[in-house]
Protein backbone atom coordinates (compact mmCIF):
# COMPACT_ATOMS: atom_id res chain seq x y z
CA UNK A 1 0.00 0.00 0.00
CA UNK A 2 1.48 3.35 -0.82
CA UNK A 3 0.88 6.09 1.67
CA UNK A 4 0.52 9.43 0.91
CA UNK A 5 2.90 11.95 2.50
CA UNK A 6 1.51 15.42 2.74
CA UNK A 7 3.77 18.34 1.77
CA UNK A 8 4.28 21.21 4.38
CA UNK A 9 5.68 24.33 2.81
CA UNK A 10 6.93 26.84 4.63
CA UNK A 11 6.23 30.81 3.43
CA UNK A 12 8.37 33.45 4.66
CA UNK A 13 8.54 37.48 4.26
CA UNK A 14 4.52 37.72 4.08
CA UNK A 15 2.59 40.66 4.07
CA UNK A 16 1.70 41.43 7.97
CA UNK A 17 -1.85 42.53 6.07
CA UNK A 18 -1.85 39.04 4.24
CA UNK A 19 -4.49 37.27 5.32
CA UNK A 20 -5.06 33.42 6.14
CA UNK A 21 -7.76 33.79 3.23
CA UNK A 22 -5.64 35.14 0.25
CA UNK A 23 -2.70 32.68 1.13
CA UNK A 24 -5.05 29.45 0.88
CA UNK A 25 -6.63 31.44 -2.52
CA UNK A 26 -2.29 31.46 -4.12
CA UNK A 27 -1.79 27.66 -3.08
CA UNK A 28 -5.44 26.71 -4.00
CA UNK A 29 -4.74 27.79 -7.54
CA UNK A 30 -2.28 24.58 -7.88
CA UNK A 31 -4.17 21.90 -5.70
CA UNK A 32 -6.10 20.85 -2.40
CA UNK A 33 -5.25 22.65 0.52
CA UNK A 34 -5.57 20.60 3.67
CA UNK A 35 -4.46 23.42 6.31
CA UNK A 36 -3.47 27.04 6.02
CA UNK A 37 -2.32 29.14 8.97
CA UNK A 38 -0.29 32.18 9.73
CA UNK A 39 2.04 32.52 12.51
CA UNK A 40 0.89 35.47 14.56
CA UNK A 41 2.11 36.98 18.06
CA UNK A 42 0.78 35.45 20.91
CA UNK A 43 -0.02 38.62 22.96
CA UNK A 44 -0.49 41.22 19.68
CA UNK A 45 -2.43 38.67 17.37
CA UNK A 46 -0.12 40.39 14.67
CA UNK A 47 0.99 38.28 11.86
CA UNK A 48 4.79 37.22 12.39
CA UNK A 49 5.23 37.28 8.37
CA UNK A 50 5.45 33.51 7.88
CA UNK A 51 3.20 31.16 7.73
CA UNK A 52 2.31 27.38 6.71
CA UNK A 53 0.47 25.27 3.93
CA UNK A 54 -0.38 21.47 3.68
CA UNK A 55 -0.69 19.97 0.64
CA UNK A 56 -2.08 16.42 0.21
CA UNK A 57 -0.42 15.96 -3.16
CA UNK A 58 3.10 16.14 -3.00
CA UNK A 59 3.10 16.96 -7.37
CA UNK A 60 1.16 19.91 -6.14
CA UNK A 61 2.83 21.29 -3.64
CA UNK A 62 6.25 20.95 -5.93
CA UNK A 63 4.29 23.16 -8.71
CA UNK A 64 3.25 25.72 -6.09
CA UNK A 65 6.44 26.16 -4.24
CA UNK A 66 7.90 26.61 -8.08
CA UNK A 67 5.45 28.75 -9.32
CA UNK A 68 5.08 31.12 -5.58
CA UNK A 69 8.80 31.29 -5.16
CA UNK A 70 10.03 35.45 -5.36
CA UNK A 71 6.17 36.14 -6.33
CA UNK A 72 4.12 38.88 -5.15
CA UNK A 73 1.22 38.07 -2.79
CA UNK A 74 0.30 41.69 -0.95
CA UNK A 75 2.87 44.14 -0.99
CA UNK A 76 5.99 41.89 -0.54
CA UNK A 77 8.15 39.52 -2.31
CA UNK A 78 7.38 35.83 -0.65
CA UNK A 79 10.01 32.58 -0.36
CA UNK A 80 8.12 29.51 -0.44
CA UNK A 81 10.54 26.37 -0.13
CA UNK A 82 9.45 23.12 1.97
CA UNK A 83 9.31 23.29 5.39
CA UNK A 84 11.78 21.13 7.31
CA UNK A 85 9.98 18.71 9.84
CA UNK A 86 11.46 19.15 13.35
CA UNK A 87 13.92 16.23 14.84
CA UNK A 88 11.58 13.64 17.07
CA UNK A 89 13.08 12.17 20.34
CA UNK A 90 11.59 8.81 19.25
CA UNK A 91 13.91 7.80 15.97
Amino acid sequence: MKTHRKMKILIRNLDRETTEQELHQAFAAFGQIQSCDIVTDKNSGLSKGFGFVEMPKPGDAKAAVKSLNDSMLGANKIRVKYAQDKPSTSE
